[in-house]
This record gives structure tokens, C-alpha cells and sequence, in this order.
């Protein structure tokens, strides 16, 4: 496993994630955890790949780790290790710090001893995401230092110092990054781990409890800290110029910073770049100087203006005169992530001069659209197609975060509403007490530990009349199946205690509970309807693993998997197979005759319950 075999001094390709991994080893790293969520997965991922392979080579692993139950535990646990002295990490994708920002805020008045790098990983665009809201406000918010690396090298470097500016301030520091740093793959020269400490000790201090008297005093220490963590980010490495000469001067950070340069070199245009990787605080004495020596400043920044509002006011302040250049004059969009094209446009505008990439980039190709779906096989869509089928017209669908959520695609179209994790059964509620429709909500087995149970609670508590539906497939599927608390194994390849979620359900006080395997679509419509005739707060559990883990441990065990076929002469072209349950299996082909393709058909066999005509059959085995 090269991340951990590699020597000192080798360079090797890594993502941003991963090199953020490395860079915690690096420093010695004794406790990281996470919930799992895209774009920050691997980072975690990573952590949890070479305690594995550690253990299979005999060899002692030299951190704890964990996939929490969400990230507001996520963030507690290693909160507590790092009190005890010892070097933690947490990460998250950005919504996460949502869950986690009862702690965070808090978390910040009560100062850290080892250091504590906390990770939010920001997803303009929106690519796997229900939101791309901007991070760097909590850092505002909850004055906590922040770096912001812009290649995957520079991640690994500012996790290294990450943990120095941590434990010199005795604050958690956050590390953000975004999407496209994440998931950029670039070279990054490798150093020598330290030692990790492994066990640390709790002394005990009675301004750690934040009662009111506490936080009032607590609150001048971290202003105060924040005025140190203002002059580190002064001297700071990550804060420079990329002097290229002119009267231009380009303020960006994170990923604008590599799009700023690319861009240079493209228009051959004369410009300095004021790069920040030290982000918060921002170097105020820095930018004032670089404002002076330059008569115009274009700010690259994706998302909200935060650093070009920030400069424009320091600017007033000091009275200097010059024009800034970014959202607020139009020419870039507070939406979605940048690219190339999207800076060189802005920058030609700005400066007057003739964009060098033809037409700025658009073409008239047009692909087709492609919305994403559910796997062939995923028994997700076995459940949805069993809840169609005794739903009465006008059921209110609340959905959750997971692949599931793709079941709002036509055919099926069975998620009506969504806001974050947990909120299905939550809003099952008030739409149960709301409106005189039927309610069905939906969410996945990682789902209910993380958010889940609350809700059931308040269901279970005021006798709400609805189904609550956990899509059980056996682990944290769509951010790449890890485990949760309902799995056998921990991330560190451990032994675990698997709560069961029927006996957790009806612990919560749920009479009636099913559980089913939805493969069986007829017996799956029959507990839905059981439950819908229920009154009061139902749950149906659809317990079957990811097609993907299934078709994995077939060929583990040496099993072939079945192939399936139309039979031309049975099938009566009614297409429910396509128009209805929605495999992307099935096609049409020339003739518009209905076909499967056996190169992405797992083989499950659910078509077969589905075709009316008894046209669809097994023909076969593969692999």
C-alpha cells in the first residue's frame, strides 16, 4: 500500500484527500473520526484501508480510528482525545459541520490540548450534495483558524501545520477544502511519520464546563487567541505573492489560486497573485500592502464574496484607493464552482482584452440528459415498486439522503420532499398531522443511527399515523459502502456489536414493525399495506445488502450469477419493465423490442416478479 509504504523523499500520486491522510501521519496522528460524506469520504476511507492492511501484515496500527455515528459524535469523540493530549482529526463534507456546529461553537470557547485539525469538505456545484453552502462562514462565525489548500501537496503541508498552529493557539483549526481539490490527483513528495502517542491523559479543569459564568470568561480568551492566530497568518507560508509584475493584483484562494496562474499563463497578461491559504484569520497587513502597490484587484473566490468583502472594507478603512474586481461587480457568479473558462472570462472583461479561448469555450454539442439512478439490482428500487403498487393516489413521499433518494427519477418517483439527513421521519409527522394524505417516508440503515431515531421517537411520543420506512441494504452504500452502527465490523476491521434495528425500532416504543426482504415484491406490498391500515406510527424495514456487496461475495464464494433474458414470444410490448420499474438494465433495441443488457444486469431476478406475462427468464450464469 504505497500511502504507507513509501519511503522519505519518494513522490507519489495522491488525491487531495488522501494527502491530507498522510500529512496527519505525517504529524504523528493518534485519533481521527468521521460520518462519511462526499466530497471528504476517502480521507477517512484512507485511514481506514491502512489499519487493515497493517493488521494483515501483523504489524500495530498507530492511530484509532472511526466511522461515528454522525458527525456531531464524530466531532465530541475526538474532541475528547484531543483534551487528552493526543493529535486528532475529524472530517466531514460540508453539510456535516451543520450537525456537528452545537459542538463546534462551544468546542471553541473550551480550547483543545493536542492538536485538532477539523476537516469540512465544500461541494460547489452541488455534485453529490443538497446544498453548497459556503464553509468558510463557520470559521467566521466560530472565529476558528482556517486553511485552505488549493493542490493536493499544499493539503498535505497545511494538515502538517495545521496541527502546529493548533496546539500553539490551543484551538481546533479547520482545514477546507472543496470538491475539486478532494478529488484532484497530483504529486506530493513524502516525509517520515512521527511517532504517535496513542494514549494521552485527561486533567481536569473546571473552565471546560461552559456553564454561563465559564463561557462569559472563556469568550475574551478565544477573541484573544484569534488576534495571536492573525499574526501567524501574517508570517504564514501559505500567504504569498506570485509576483508576475504589473499593476494588476489577483486575490484567490483554494482552487482559484491554481486557476488564477493556469489563466495567467493562458492570456500572457502581466498580474501578481496574492495567494491565501491562511484564510482566517485573514492577514489584514498583507492585503492592505498588496491593495496599495496595485491600482486594480480581481478576487477569485467560488461561492459567496467573503474574501472580497472582507478586502473591500479594509480598504475603506484605510482609505485606499482601488478598484475591486469579483461578484459585486458582475463578473463572476456567486453560484456553482469555477473552471478555467469561467476566470479567463471574468479577467478579459475586467481588463479589457480579447478572451484567447475561442467562442469562451461553448460549443454546440449538446449531450443528452442522464440523470443518475439506481444500480441494477439495488433493492431500493424493489421496495419502491412494491410501495406503487398499494399507495393510494395523493401519498406523501418524505425522503432521505442516500441512494435511495434517486427514487424521486421517473419512473418510480416516490421522494416528494427532502432537507438534510433524518428529516423523512420528521417530516412524515407534521405531514401526518398536517393534511388527510397518506404518508410514507423513506430512509437508509446509516440514515436511521444518524439522524433517525429522534424523530421515531417523536412519532412513537404523539401517536403520529404514518409509515416510517428504513431501507436497510446493510451498510453506508453511496458514500462507499462503510460501516455503521448496525454492521458486525468497525472501520478498523474489528469485531463490532450490530444493533439491530427492528429491536432498537421497538425499544422506541413502535407496535407495529415488519421486517422484509423487498426482492419479494408481493410479500413487501403486503406488510406496506398493513402498515398504511395501521393507525398510528408504522415501521417496515426492507432488509436486503447492496446488489453491489451481493454480487461482491457471490464471486467471493465462488457463486456464478444469473443472467436473464426476454423471451421474445411471451412478451406482449406492455414495457412495465422499463416505463414502470425502471432497471437500466433493460433497453429497446432497433426493432423497439425490449432487451437486457447482460454486461450490467446482476442478476437479481426482481424482473421476473414484475413482468405480468412470465416473459422475462432465467437463461443462463456468468462470471
Amino acid at each position: 500500500m504505497e500511502i504507507i509504504e513509501a519511503k522519505p523523499g519518494d513522490t507519489i500520486l495522491l488525491l487531495g484527500n488522501e494527502a491530507i491522510t498522510r500529512g496527519a501521519l505525517e504529524e504523528g496522528i493518534d485519533f481521527a473520526t468521521t460520518y462519511p460524506g462526499t466530497p471528504s469520504s476517502e480521507i477517512a476511507d484512507t485511514f481506514s484501508k491502512i489499519a487493515k492492511y497493517l493488521k494483515s501484515k501483523g504489524k500495530e496500527v498507530p492511530f484509532y480510528f472511526e466511522y461515528s455515528t454522525n458527525e456531531k459524535v464524530a466531532l465530541e469523540v475526538a474532541a475528547a482525545a484531543s483534551l487528552s493530549g493526543l493529535r486528532s482529526l475529524t472530517c466531514m463534507k460540508h453539510v456535516g459541520l451543520n450537525v456537528a456546529s452545537d459542538t463546534f461553537m462551544t468546542y471553541m470557547y473550551v480550547g483543545c490540548k493536542g492538536g485538532h485539525i477539523i476537516v469540512t469538505a465544500d461541494d460547489p456545484f452541488c455534485h453529490s450534495s443538497q446544498n453548497e453552502q459556503d464553509n468558510r462562514y463557520y470559521a467566521l462565525f466560530g472565529n476558528a483558524p482556517m486553511l485552505e489548500p488549493y493542490n493536493p501537496q499544499e493539503a498535505k503541508d497545511m494538515t502538517k501545520e495545521g496541527f502546529k498552529i493548533s496546539e500553539s493557539l490551543e484551538l481546533p483549526i479547520i482545514l477546507r477544502t472543496t470538491t475539486r481539490v478532494s478529488h484532484t490527483r497530483g504529486p506530493v513528495k513524502i516525509d517520515a511519520c512521527k511517532e504517535s502517542k496513542k494514549k494521552g491523559h485527561f486533567e481536569k479543569d473546571e473552565m471546560m464546563v461552559t456553564v454561563p459564568s465559564v463561557a462569559r470568561a472563556r469568550h475574551p480568551v478565544l477573541l484573544e487567541k484569534m488576534e495571536k492566530a492573525e499574526e501567524l497568518s501574517e508570517k504564514s507560508q501559505f500567504n504569498r505573492i506570485i509576483e508576475h509584475g504589473g499593476g494588476v493584483g489577483i486575490v484567490a484562494s483554494g482552487i482559484s489560486v491554481g486557476y488564477a496562474m493556469d489563466a495567467l499563463d493562458i492570456m500572457k497578461i502581466d498580474a501578481d497573485i496574492l495567494k491565501l491559504g491562511f484564510t482566517n484569520p485573514l492577514p489584514r497587513e498583507k492585503c492592505r500592502k498588496f491593495m496599495e502597490e496595485h491600482g486594480k484587484i480581481i478576487v477569485l473566490e467560488e461561492l459567496e464574496p467573503i474574501l472580497e468583502e472582507r478586502l473591500k472594507s479594509l480598504a475603506f478603512d484605510a482609505g485606499i484607493d482601488v478598484e475591486i474586481y469579483g461578484k459585486g461587480s458582475g463578473h463572476f457568479s456567486r453560484l456553482y464552482e469555477y473552471n478555467l473558462e469561467i476566470v479567463i472570462s471574468g479577467i478579459s472583461k475586467i481588463l479589457g482584452v480579447k478572451n484567447p479561448i475561442p467562442d469562451g469555450g461553448k460549443t454546440d454539442l449538446k449531450l443528452p440528459s442522464r440523470p443518475p439512478v439506481m444500480c441494477p439490482g439495488c433493492p431500493h428500487r424493489a421496495s419502491y415498486y412494491a410501495v406503487k403498487k398499494v399507495a393510494p393516489k395523493g401519498t406523501i413521499y418524505p425522503t432521505d439522503i442516500g441512494c435511495y433518494t434517486l427514487g424521486r427519477y421517473p419512473p418510480l418517483k416516490v421522494a416528494d420532499v427532502l432537507l438534510c439527513m433524518g428529516s423523512n421521519a420528521g417530516m412524515a409527522c407534521g405531514f401526518a398531522k398536517s393534511t388527510d394524505q397518506k404518508i410514507i417516508s423513506f430512509m437508509g440503515d446509516s440514515t436511521f443511527f444518524h439522524a433517525g431515531l429522534p424523530a421515531i421517537v417523536n412519532a412513537v411520543h404523539h401517536n403520529h399515523d404514518c409509515v416510517i420506512t428504513v431501507l436497510d441494504n446493510r451498510t453506508t452504500a453511496m458514500t462507499g459502502h462503510q460501516p455503521h452502527p448496525g454492521s458486525k465490523v468497525t472501520g478498523m476491521g474489528d469485531e463490532a456489536i450490530a444493533l439491530d434495528i427492528e429491536e432498537v425500532v421497538r425499544g422506541l416504543g413502535v407496535e407495529h414493525v415488519e421486517v422484509v426482504n423487498p426482492t419479494n415484491i408481493e410479500e413487501t406490498a403486503k406488510a406496506f399495506e398493513r402498515a398504511l391500515n395501521f393507525k398510528g406510527p408504522s415501521v417496515v424495514i426492507c432488509k436486503y445488502p447492496c446488489i453491489l456487496l451481493e454480487v461482491r461475495d457471490k464471486r467471493k464464494r465462488g457463486e456464478k450469477i444469473p443472467i436473464y433474458q426476454v423471451n421474445q414470444e411471451k412478451c406482449k410490448h406492455c414495457n412495465i419493465c422499463i416505463m414502470k420499474f425502471g432497471c437500466p438494465a433493460f433497453y429497446f433495441d432497433e426493432e423497439k423490442n425490449v432487451r437486457i443488457n447482460e454486461e450490467i444486469c446482476n442478476g437479481c431476478g426482481v424482473c421476473v416478479q414484475v413482468c405480468p406475462f412470465g416473459a422475462i427468464e432465467k437463461a443462463g450464469e456468468k462470471r
